[in-house]
């Protein structure tokens, strides 16, 4: 009897242990994109914005794990952070740092920094708070993680994330694929994007359908003029 007991929990584990695998090599594969950046660098609005948003409407998104780290060009020295900036900076990097821990779901933080990050594009930030009632969602999540420790310790947990970059951020926006930086070519990431998925997908994404599958490295001038430099003083 006893015998057969240890056949019984033998052959259960022996399915769970296969459904645990069938589950892992059937979870979505999907490309990591990083965007290091600041709230307040008109570069860094114009890409979230007109860029990076754009995932979002051609399901790229569904094969991207985006990661959005508000930090940028700040300083921290111990636990005080200076932004490039000024303090209306790092405020707004806070509150962001906020709702992306307020709501976890992409979706949700995405569309309320997008709010956001268009506001500045239009010099209109002041009425940041005005993204609550446009996105409908709840401001209290976002009001206690500031004025409680948990946006301190977001921010200083960013700045080292920022920090520990290697080769160190140049400017912003700093664009990773798969940890790769982009550099100059960080508006072509949907190509970069593509190009990794075309390593470990199964399937051409809509998205990827009618983008360029070499991307050439080149410098891009005006566009490099449309960054923030990690030892540029704002104006």
């Amino acid at each position: 009897m006893a015998s057969c007991g240890l056949l019984r929990h033998a052959i259960v584990m022996s399915y769970l242990a296969l459904f645990i695998l069938l589950n892992v090599s059937a979870a979505p594969k999907k490309v990591k994109v990083a965007l290091y950046y600041e709230t307040l660098c008109p570069a860094c609005s114009n890409f979230m914005v007109n860029n990076l948003s754009e995932i979002f409407r051609n399901e790229l998104i569904n094969i991207i794990d985006l990661n959005l780290v508000p930090y940028g060009n700040a300083k921290l020295h111990n636990t005080t952070i200076t932004c490039q900036h000024g303090p209306d900076e790092c405020f707004l990097n806070t509150v962001e740092a906020c709702a992306i821990h307020a709501w976890p779901d992409l979706n949700e933080h995405y569309r309320f920094i997008y709010c956001i990050e268009s506001l500045v594009i239009a010099e209109q930030d002041y009425s940041w708070d005005s993204c609550f009632e446009k996105t409908g969602l709840p401001r209290k999540p976002v009001d206690d993680c500031y004025y409680g420790k948990t946006g301190q310790q977001l921010e200083v947990q960013y700045a080292k994330e920022t920090d520990s970059l290697k080769p160190p951020h140049e400017y912003v926006p700093w664009v990773t694929v798969n940890d790769r930086p982009l550099k100059e070519n960080y508006t072509d990431f949907m190509s970069y994007v593509c190009n990794a998925y075309e390593q470990i997908g199964d399937h051409t994404p809509r998205g990827c359908r009618h983008l360029p599958h070499q991307v050439i490295s080149k410098a891009k001038e005006n566009e490099m003029k449309l960054a923030c430099y990690a030892e540029e003083k704002a104006t």
